[in-house]
């Protein structure tokens, strides 16, 4: 297959996962969805983007700061929806009929909600996201890999900052990394390489679905629109911090084949 496409079905909204995906999975660590999540859901998930963005605006304004963690305001901004407010709504898309397709067909038959979060770039501003894999944010290699869903509420391209993939082969690793922090911006960094990267190109309602070990970045939103991703993460078991802390979420999805949300 051409490393610059990506497989594109006919039957994708009642057949979403095919063994092509699955093989690309394994081989690259990751595979895209175009088009599969229903309007009702892109609906839920796009409302609380507006209150969400000015209570961080807020926040940094009473602080005096522009800057609170990797939130940049104006810029770009990371917030989490059902696991701060126990947002039923968004439970909907989390617990759906699709995503415990795409979990199981990635994860296997032990699936649990990790984290979510919305990654919103701001018109004519979101700057770069660095390399890195997620998994560089959990920051220690005592986990397995687990499965983001970067779930497109917007059309996505390179003029509005889309995400880039760096197939495993090219990134000469599919293991975990360890990253360095860029004190410039607070990014993660665990690539330095010169290649660019895959960029995804999709409409509204598709699914960039990667393992947590892939490399990826995204470029700036130059358009004079937001550019709306949420970011549901799953895995094959709870992932626990060296202290014996719980790391996150551990939500159960599926339990040994069985569906428990």
């Amino acid at each position: 297959m051409d490393a610059t496409k990506f497989p594109v079905m006919d039957n994708i909204l009642t057949s979403p996962i095919t063994a092509q995906y699955k093989e690309q999975y394994e081989r690259d660590g990751y595979f895209i969805l175009e088009g599969v999540v229903p309007v009702e859901h892109l609906e839920l998930l796009r409302a609380k983007v507006v209150e969400k963005v000015a209570q961080l605006d807020a926040a940094m304004d009473a602080q005096g700061v522009d800057k609170m963690g990797i939130n940049h305001k104006g810029s770009r901004y990371f917030f989490g929806g059902y696991e701060e407010g126990g947002d039923d709504a968004l439970g909907e898309f989390i617990f759906s009929d699709l995503m415990a397709e795409v979990t199981r067909a990635t994860l296997g038959e032990n699936v649990y909600l990790f984290h979510e979060q919305y990654v919103i770039k701001a018109a004519e501003k979101g700057g770069d996201f660095s390399w890195h894999q997620d998994s560089g944010y959990v920051g220690y290699p005592e986990h397995k890999p687990y499965l983001t869903c970067w779930v497109t509420l917007d059309a996505v391209n390179e003029e509005n900052g889309t995400v880039y993939m760096l197939p495993y082969e090219r990134a000469g690793t599919r293991d975990y990394v360890p990253h360095a922090k860029d004190a410039s911006n607070n990014d993660m960094v665990g690539y330095n390489g010169d290649d660019p990267g895959i960029p995804v190109i999709c409409p509204e309602g598709s699914i960039a679905v990667f393992s947590s070990t892939v490399f990826h970045r995204s470029g700036a939103n130059k358009t004079n629109k937001m550019r709306r991703i949420y970011l549901p993460q799953y895995s094959s078991e709870p992932i626990v911090r060296p202290d014996g802390r719980l790391h996150n979420l551990a939500i159960p999805f599926i339990v040994d084949g069985k569906r428990m949300k």
